[in-house]
């Protein structure tokens, strides 16, 4: 750890009016500091947002004033292109001459202007210039046959040899060049100009002027293809590819900072030419850019002027800090010195100076009160120690009696525990096992003093569910969610490695560091083996049942149908109780078989999207017979729209559940009253339904309606048949559904069952 540095001894200060001489001085440098640094940064904001946005706004200007003047030079020519005394055939050389030469005179920058046929020869220009010569082959004639009437820069080519020698960098143009037509209106030749580029470097000096020598800025005019037409030594016909320049692309008008091909970072404004009226735009693109060590010099030169303000403001506050620090402390010291002498004994007030102010009065007060408290606690105090062996063997007689009966508790406690049928075994937060009573001893084979100490999943449990105790403690330990108090069925093992099923209750006893675990365990084992065996019986005689039953049920329908011909009425009575007989001894077989596959988890579902619709009219269709032979009938309940509402399901179960709830339905609905089957939707859910006009569900079987082989009515009072397994079957495969089944009931008013499944 690097050593913190301090001031040698003879500088740090001794005493308190010095420390605030010191605080005030170090508080003015700290806050003369941060103002600076706050400044600057504001400063620099504000110099950045105002000099770019000057900088943008001069390089819109620039780019609307070359618009413009591009706009008043395309007007220019197309006027000219279209006067009849020019245009005209009767017109002589001279005329046409005469009339280019004052076009010239009237606007300098043109630095040639002339007309050309339509096989490129000039016949006439202001001057005499190239007239006679051929320019078909150049791109302002080209192109102004074209319907493209201006054309970007470049250096002049035929003229470079015929006008003037110019200082400086070469001559360049660019072109504006119009069609004269005939009296049919068809091209007669070109009327061509070449507009100095000069025009532009006035455009930018009449803007960038006026700013430039105070603040140094530069302006730079960019073709589309990002090549500079204009701009500062070095960068002129160069090409170049900035940020800035990307936006002026976009058509956006404003300022960035950025580092140049140069190295030095600038603010740069940019803007982009436009269109004018008719005349299209050539798609330039202006940058005016101020060096950043330019733009912030005024932010430098502030900081240096609030810097020396803050080091005269220190030095004005440290002066002034030692004067104040001498009037706080005059009165401490008094304080102090009354202080010194309670130390050797003196008990009287400490009464400060009468100029003292408000703190140091408040101080001595509450050490006058302090002492007189210390007074009165040192009395208490020989009063106490006159009764404390009296209370100390009060205390102890109590305390004496508290743990006999502590003593007596765990007498009692231990002796139920011991002589509890179930094993009972208590586990620290860790795991760790801390009592293990006989009937533990009994169930695993493990004496108490050999389990005591040994963690509890290596004792009971199987290696493969080891883990399972160890993710359940990590669980309690960060704060998760357990049910206790409830019984769990988990697979144990004795010493002998022998596994056997066990019924176990956990709980947690104890409070703060002492809480532990308690479990009680119950083998059951041979219980859980008669359950099987039972299942196994019900499985096993439902097979070898429905085999004769299904030859039985056949030769029935037959008989009943007529197919052996026609039977005394007695005998066709009697085949026809048969057949319903063996019917309702096949439903029960299929409903105990099904119950089977279900506790096996051996039911299969084939499940696919559609409609509920034809479903529940199949349902109806299935009861149909039982409905018209108990007087009962059954009738639709589908609103508008429910034709449409589908879902995930496996139709014959989905059928199987509709019947069973049907069959219920129509048994316990008196003759001539209806049972309705409804269907309808609700956000993310189809609603299916069965209402029947019965006596209602009776209270006390309510809370058993889905239990299985659970009946309204006793076993000797039963006055409709049922094996009690449909509404339980039905609850199971409607579950698997991701449904939800239920019912409301009203005395004497009926009963409706309700199916709720997700929508497809």
């Amino acid at each position: 750890m690097p050593k913190i540095p301090t001031l040698p001894a003879r500088f740090t200060p001794r005493g308190l009016g010095a420390w605030l001489a010191l605080a005030f001085s170090l508080l003015t440098v700290v806050l003369t500091l941060l103002l600076v640094e706050v400044v600057e940064r504001a400063a620099t904001d504000q110099v950045k947002s105002s000099i770019g946005n000057g900088l943008g706004e001069m390089a819109m200007q620039t780019a609307d004033k070359l618009d413009r003047g591009m706009y008043e030079r395309y007007r220019e020519v197309r006027l000219m292109a279209r006067r009849n005394d020019l245009v005209a055939p009767s017109a002589s050389q001279a005329e046409r001459r005469r009339i280019l030469n004052d076009m010239q005179s009237t606007y300098g920058y043109y630095e040639w202007i002339g007309m050309a046929g339509l096989d490129g020869t000039v016949l006439a220009e202001a001057r005499g210039l190239l007239e006679g010569k051929n320019v078909a082959k150049r791109p302002w004639f080209i192109n102004a046959l074209k319907g493209t009437y201006v054309g970007d820069v470049h250096e002049a080519v035929l003229l470079a040899k015929l006008l003037p020698v110019q200082e400086g960098e070469p001559r360049r143009f660019v072109d504006v060049a119009f069609p004269w037509l005939d009296a049919d209106g068809k091209p007669a030749g070109v009327l061509g100009t070449h507009l100095s580029w000069e025009w532009a470097r006035d455009v930018e000096r009449s803007i960038i002027a006026p700013v430039q020598e105070r603040n140094r800025v530069q302006a730079l005019i960019v073709s589309a293809e990002g090549v500079v037409l204009l701009g500062p030594d070095g960068l002129q016909d160069s090409k170049i590819d900035l940020a800035s320049l990307g936006q002026a692309r976009q058509g956006r008008t404003g300022y960035a900072v950025e580092r140049w091909p140069d190295g030095r970072d600038y603010l740069v404004g940019y803007a982009a030419t436009r269109a004018v009226g008719d005349y299209p735009g050539l798609g330039w693109h202006v940058l005016v850019r101020q060096d950043l060590e330019d733009a912030y010099r005024p932010v430098r030169e502030l900081r240096a002027r609030a810097l020396w303000s803050g080091a005269a403001l220190a030095l004005l506050f440290s002066l002034a800090g030692l004067l104040l620090a001498r009037r706080i402390t005059r009165p401490l010291k008094a304080l102090a010195a009354s202080a010194d002498r309670l130390r050797r004994g003196d008990s009287q007030e400490l009464v400060p100076a009468r100029r003292g102010y408000t703190e140091v009065r408040q101080l001595s007060g509450a050490i006058n009160a302090l002492v007189t408290a210390l007074v009165h606690r040192r009395a208490e105090l020989q009063t106490l120690n006159d009764t404390l062996e009296q209370r100390v063997e009060q205390r102890t007689l109590e305390l004496e009696r508290a743990l006999a009966s502590v003593r007596a508790s765990e007498q009692r406690i231990a002796t139920i525990v011991g002589a509890a049928q179930d094993a009972f075994i208590a586990a620290d937060m860790r795991g760790m096992i801390l009592d293990w009573n006989p009937a533990a001893e009994r169930m695993f084979g493990w004496s108490r003093h050999e389990a005591v100490g040994w963690p509890l999943a290596e004792m009971i449990l199987p290696e493969r569910y080891r883990a399972s105790i160890a993710k359940a403690l990590r669980g309690y330990h960060q704060g998760g969610a357990y049910s206790y108090d409830r019984r769990l069925e988990r697979i144990v093992v004795n010493r002998q490695g022998a596994e056997f099923t066990v019924e176990v209750t956990v709980a947690l006893a104890g409070e703060g560091e002492d809480t532990f675990f308690s479990l009680f365990l119950n083998d059951i084992s041979e219980r859980k083996k008669v359950d099987r065996m039972k299942t196994e019986f019900v499985s096993t005689v439902s097979h070898e049942l429905r085999t004769p039953l299904t030859s039985i049920h056949a030769s029935l329908s037959l008989l009943d149908s007529g197919m052996a011909g026609e039977l005394p009425p007695d005998v066709a009575k009697l085949i026809h109780i048969a057949s319903q007989s063996c019917d309702r001894l096949m439903r029960m077989v299929n409903d105990l078989l099904d119950i089977q596959k279900i506790e096996a988890g051996q039911m299969e579902y084939l499940r696919s999207v559609q409609p509920l619709a034809p479903v529940l009219r199949h349902a109806a269709e299935t009861m149909e017979g039982q409905a018209r032979q108990a007087g009962v009938a059954l009738r639709f309940d589908l609103p508008p729209g429910a034709e449409r509402v589908a879902a995930a399901i496996d139709q014959d179960r989905l059928v199987q559940v509709l019947s069973n709830l049907l069959s219920n339905a129509i048994k316990f609905t008196p003759s001539g009253k209806t049972v309705t089957l409804g269907l309808a939707q609700r956000p993310g859910w189809a609603r299916l339904s069965v209402t029947d006009e019965g006596p209602g569900i009776p209270p006390a079987f309510q809370a058993r309606v889905f239990e299985r082989f659970a009946q309204a009515d006793g076993a000797d009072t039963r006055q409709r048949s049922g094996t009690g397994l449909g509404l339980s079957i039905s609850k199971a495969i409607v579950e698997e559904h991701g449904g939800t089944i239920g019912f409301e009931t009203r005395a004497g008013l009926g009963t409706r069952f309700t199916v709720e499944l997700p929508l497809g």
